[in-house]
């Protein structure tokens, strides 16, 4: 196993939940909420987004 590798991952997984709460804003969801669940799901919970059906506007 490669020493020193692990910071890049973290990196990625971050990035990751940053585009996931910009994805989620994007469709009308808490952008905080989702981002906070992609740190620990990951790329489980791009999947769930990207499925999701933006969310309806309420009012006139």
């Amino acid at each position: 196993m490669a020493t020193g590798n692990s910071g890049g991952f973290a990196v990625g997984w971050f990035t990751l939940a940053l585009i996931n709460a910009g994805l989620a804003q994007g469709k009308g969801r808490s952008g905080m909420n989702w981002g906070l669940l992609s740190l620990i799901l990951g790329p489980i919970a791009t999947l769930l987004l990207v499925l999701q059906q933006p969310r309806r506007q309420e009012g006139g």
